[in-house]
């Protein structure tokens, strides 16, 4: 698809090991964090090697990912309900 990098948030325990690093080592902040705060949650990976060279900057959370309560419900509303199963093997009710 052409993308060069990728970023989001996850556990670098277990995202580590598929190459990802902390965004910050990129020169990549993640928005309305103070520069000092916890941002361990935050990591990247390079798909193409040297894609993010020279580059610094603060991410952004796209718009669309705010989605206020009342619209989730309203959505999930618009989906006929399901019945409850409990099936052979499942280990939670």
């Amino acid at each position: 698809m052409g993308f060069g990098a990728v970023l989001f948030e996850g556990n670098i325990g277990f995202y580590g090991k598929c190459g990802f690093d902390y965004a910050r080592n990129f020169g990549i902040r993640y928005h309305d964090l103070p520069e000092d705060a916890d941002d361990s949650f935050f990591l990247c990976k390079e798909l193409i090697g040297g894609y993010l060279d020279g580059v610094t900057g603060v991410y952004q959370t796209p718009q669309g990912y705010y989605v206020s309560d009342e619209a989730v419900a309203a959505f999930d509303q618009s989906f006929p309900p399901k019945k409850k199963l409990k099936l052979p093997g499942q280990l939670f009710d």
